[in-house]
């Protein structure tokens, strides 16, 4: 039978784990988009090509949410997971840099279907401060400590060239930033304290190449 709440791992799961459970979270949200209302792990694991036994297990690090006879109830599943990666709550996310991805970024209404609100926007360039992208007010970087403090931001995408990225990390954790998500193609220093996730769509196509040309030689 399923728990009401997902209960607290007692050992942190590894990182592979979490990142299925975000999988698991498009797929259970795809399958009510089309009408399902129920799932089961072998359902699962078929449509991200991973076997019954890994979903189960997965999701065991969390709790109990399977029903006998019936698998997993989608609605409630997305709610337990939503809940285990603490979007079941809205996050509120600034993004710094408005170039062209920073503009894109702010564009992107993918982000509040998930539960994050890019709610204000910071760059060092005059002629972007004090205007509206997309209805997100930009303001100078100097003004991200009173802003976040505000706004109770805590997460914050990076957007900035590679050259500067560092020094603008630095600024906005010191501004009270707990949480940094880098578009910047550099490993970035920072405190323990801090969690960071880099994105670097240029080392993701690297790897696509790789795939591809693998693939061609072995055929």
């Amino acid at each position: 039978m399923s728990n009401s709440r997902p209960r607290p791992p007692s050992d942190t799961p590894p990182k592979a784990v979490i990142h299925r459970l975000s999988l698991y979270l498009r797929e259970l949200q795809h399958l009510i988009r089309d009408g399902s209302e129920t799932t089961s792990s072998t359902q699962l694991g078929r449509l991200l090509g991973l076997t019954d036994a890994q979903v189960r297990k997965d999701l065991a690090h969390f709790g109990q949410f399977g029903y006998p006879g019936i698998g997993y109830r989608c609605g409630e599943l997305v709610q337990e997971i939503k809940c285990i990666l603490g979007t079941n709550q809205a996050w509120p996310v600034a993004i710094v840099g408005m170039g062209h991805l920073g503009q894109a970024l702010v564009g992107y209404r993918g982000f509040e279907q998930q539960g994050f609100q890019v709610t204000v926007a910071f760059d060092i360039d005059p002629d972007k401060t004090g205007r509206t992208m997309h209805g997100v007010e930009v303001h100078h970087l100097s003004a991200i400590e009173r802003v976040a403090r505000e706004q109770s931001i805590r997460l914050a995408i990076l957007a900035v060239p590679a050259a500067a990225a560092q020094e603008v990390a630095e600024v906005i954790i010191a501004a009270g930033i707990e949480g940094v998500l880098n578009f910047a193609p550099v490993t970035l220093t920072l405190p323990e304290t801090v969690h960071r996730v880099g994105v670097d769509l240029a080392m993701e196509l690297e790897q696509l190449s790789f795939a591809v040309v693998n693939r061609t030689q072995k055929s």
